[in-house]
């Protein structure tokens, strides 16, 4: 139920009903905390999104609970069928003590309906068709929001006042904006378009990813094809490109789409009359791009805060765990009451993150080099080993007893950087 027409207290306001939001509004509402969360559209809703969630976003759903969720309405898959210059590799999830060896696709429609349903389980206040429009300060600090319900914009704005925030209303973040967040232009900013098609597939144990996406000049992009099966008679088919390629901005990524859609095997039945509707697209900006990412009394998480794997464009699992990392904070910060508790959630995603996104925006920035990346997908593509290793740093699922990741990457940028002096 929505707040009262007039004014609503509580410990935490989160502003954003995606993967970050719900996973931080669940958390905290577990841990006995007064939630709400509000979302401008009402669930379920439709939104761009490649559907897969792998091992890591599969942990962090079953911790809440979500597992038989989860096997009800997704399509299990086992690995990623990797695709490139007539060859192709079935890469088995590799086994890890932390991470399940397997994933799902289900899209966001059906999934985020499910985890929002699941935070309310748990005692959050969600608020479903509620934007909000302006930051309450209180002595110069964030203490709530100014609500504008959308089913009913002649009524008047309801002030939402809260202990702490946080923002996590997606990669355009207009909440966030208003708090004074920042995109570093320099990093590296993904664009993806996606679509459904019905396809005889749909069932595929794999998803499957394109590595050899070309212009129409025949130059490699750094960029993938993707198709990836729900399991109810349709797939998910999407692009994902790259800024670094210096001719990015030129790209129509409509055009690209189409011509991966033809360039796909016929047996997978992509045609114009089994297109179930039009393609969706956005910008994802990536490897920590937005800051701050904390202030006195407001945290910023997920795709707001920039949180997209370079590597390979995923933004679900990290919006789960940034999610859950606020959560984890302002818990702290509620208990003691020493509002400082936030400081904590930058270190976290300092510790966490920021090595490994530093050297993901370093590999971003060398494929974007056409020739570098031919010679990277042509060569992995020729050694299994090799490619379970990359699968391992893309996917950020190292096991502990391993390199660290970033370390496996540095040396594998490094090997990559001598064959190809010129791109470096």
């Amino acid at each position: 139920m929505p707040p009262t027409p007039h004014a609503r207290s509580c410990d935490v306001l989160v502003v954003g009903g995606g993967p970050a939001g719900c996973a931080a509004a669940y958390w905290l509402s577990a841990a006995g905390h007064d939630v709400v969360l509000v979302e401008r559209k009402h669930f379920p809703r439709e939104k761009t999104c490649g559907d897969g969630l792998t091992p890591r976003s599969v942990r962090q759903l079953e911790e809440m609970g979500m597992a038989d969720e989860l096997a009800g309405a997704g399509h299990r898959y086992q690995g990623l069928r990797a695709h490139g210059f007539g060859q192709t590799l079935e890469l088995a999830w590799p086994s890890h003590p932390d991470l399940p060896e397997y994933g799902y696709v289900i899209t966001r429609h059906d999934l985020d309906a499910l985890v929002a349903a699941r935070a309310a389980k748990a005692g959050a206040t969600v608020w479903e068709g509620a934007d909000a429009v302006a930051p309450l300060l209180q002595a110069g600090l964030v203490r709530g929001a100014l609500i504008q319900s959308k089913d009913d914009p002649d009524a008047s704005p309801v002030e939402v006042r809260a202990r702490y925030v946080i923002a996590a209303d997606g990669a355009n973040s207009r909440f966030g904006r208003s708090l004074g967040t920042v995109r570093d232009r320099t990093y590296p900013l993904g664009m993806a378009l996606r679509g459904y098609w019905s396809s005889p597939l749909s069932d595929e144990p794999w998803i499957d990813s394109w590595l050899d996406i070309a212009d129409r000049d025949g130059n490699v992009l750094p960029g993938y094809g993707w198709v990836f099966p729900l399991g109810d008679g349709r797939v998910n088919v999407g692009i994902g490109l790259l800024s670094t390629f210096n001719q990015w901005k030129e790209v129509n990524t409509t055009h690209l789409l189409e011509s991966f859609v033809e360039y796909v095997p016929a047996r997978w039945g992509l045609r114009p009359e089994t297109r179930c509707g039009p393609p969706t697209g956005g910008r994802l900006p990536m490897g920590l791009a937005v800051r701050p990412h904390a202030g006195p009394t407001y945290l910023v998480a997920g795709d707001a805060g920039g949180t997209i794997n370079p590597f390979n464009g995923e933004g679900i699992a990290y919006a789960y765990e940034t999610g859950r990392l606020a959560a984890d904070a302002v818990h702290v910060a509620l208990a003691s009451g020493d509002g400082l508790a936030l400081k904590s959630y930058e270190q976290q995603l300092e510790e966490r993150y920021a090595l490994y996104f530093k050297v993901a925006r370093a590999f971003v920035a060398l494929i974007g080099h056409p020739r570098a990346m031919r010679l990277l997908v042509t060569t992995g593509m020729q050694s299994r080993t090799l490619m379970e290793w990359v699968l391992r740093i893309m996917s950020n699922s190292l096991r502990p007893d391993e390199l660290g990741p970033a370390e496996a990457a540095y040396r594998a940028l490094a090997t990559i950087a001598r064959l190809v002096p010129e791109a470096a």
